[in-house]
C-alpha cells in the first residue's frame, strides 16, 4: 500500500448563507501522485482545497494530510498541517509582500524558527527549484507575471510540503511562461493536486483528474479516459479546445 499524502472521507459543507458547497465528497492522493481537480465554476473545488489546511474548519466528515487529521479547533494541528499543505493561490500577488524575492521565500521558514545558514540554504534551494536563483535580490513587483508565480511556489515549497495544492496555475501566462512553469511541475518529487480549468495542462502534466460538480464527485479515473469522454465534460461545462487530440 502506498502511504497516502491526502485522505478526504465524507467531507461536507454548507455556508452560513445557507449554501451548500460540499456532499460527502471521499478522494484519496497517494504520495507522489499528480491528480487533476476539474469541474465547472460553483462546483465546490476551492470549498474542498481551502479544508485542506485548516482555512474552513471541517463541518462534516474528515481530512487528513500525510495521516495527520487536520482539525482547526486544535492551533497546533493546524501549525502543523499548514507546514504539510501548500497552496499556491491563483494570483502571485496574494503570496508576495516582501521588499524582495529572497525574503518572501524566507517568511515562512524564518517563521517557523529557521536561521542563519540553514535558512539562506532553504532559500537558495527552492529558488534552484523554480529557476529563480538570480533574482533572490530584486523586488517582486519588478517581475513578469509568470516569473512571481514561480517565486509563490517557492515560497511554498521551501517548506517542504507533503502535497502541493495549486490553483488554476496556466491560467494569465503567455506561453513560454507556461512550458517554463510546466517544466518545473514536472521535474519536482512531490504529491500535487491541481485546480485548473486548462484541461490540455492537466494532461500534460497529471495521471488522474477527479471532477467536482455540484459538491460531488462525478468521475475519478486515468486522466485520458475522463478527457475522452466527451459526454461527461460536456455535462459538467469542460471543453477540450478545438484541434487538441489526446
Amino acid at each position: 500500500m502506498r502511504e497516502k499524502s491526502l485522505e478526504i472521507s465524507e467531507l461536507a459543507y454548507v455556508y452560513p448563507d445557507g449554501n451548500q458547497a460540499l456532499y460527502g465528497v471521499n478522494l484519496s492522493i497517494s504520495k507522489g501522485e499528480r491528480v487533476a481537480l476539474l469541474g465547472p465554476n460553483g462546483a465546490g473545488k476551492t470549498t474542498l482545497v481551502l479544508h485542506l489546511n485548516g482555512i474552513i474548519p471541517t463541518m462534516q466528515g474528515k481530512v487528513r494530510v500525510a495521516g495527520e487529521l487536520v482539525d482547526a479547533k486544535n492551533a497546533e494541528s493546524i501549525r502543523s498541517i499548514r507546514h504539510k499543505v501548500g497552496i499556491v493561490f491563483q494570483d502571485p500577488d496574494d503570496q508576495l509582500f516582501m521588499p524582495t524575492v529572497g525574503e518572501d521565500v524566507a517568511f515562512g521558514p524564518y517563521n517557523a524558527g529557521l536561521r542563519g545558514l540553514e535558512l539562506e540554504k532553504a532559500v537558495k534551494d527552492a529558488l534552484e527549484l523554480v529557476g529563480m536563483s538570480d533574482f533572490i535580490d530584486r523586488p517582486p513587483h519588478h517581475l513578469s507575471f509568470g516569473q512571481r508565480r514561480r517565486v509563490a511556489v517557492a515560497t511554498v515549497l521551501v517548506m517542504k510540503p507533503a502535497i502541493l495544492v495549486m490553483d488554476e496555475p496556466s491560467s494569465n501566462l503567455d506561453p513560454a511562461a507556461r512550458r517554463e512553469l510546466a517544466e518545473i511541475i514536472t521535474s519536482l518529487d512531490i504529491t500535487l493536486l491541481m485546480v485548473t480549468h486548462d484541461l490540455p495542462f492537466a494532461h500534460e502534466l497529471c495521471q488522474r483528474a477527479v471532477i467536482l460538480s455540484a459538491g460531488v464527485v462525478v468521475a475519478d479515473g486515468q486522466i485520458g479516459s475522463v478527457l475522452s469522454d466527451s459526454k461527461l465534460l460536456e455535462a459538467h461545462r469542460l471543453e477540450l479546445p478545438k484541434g487538441f487530440t489526446l
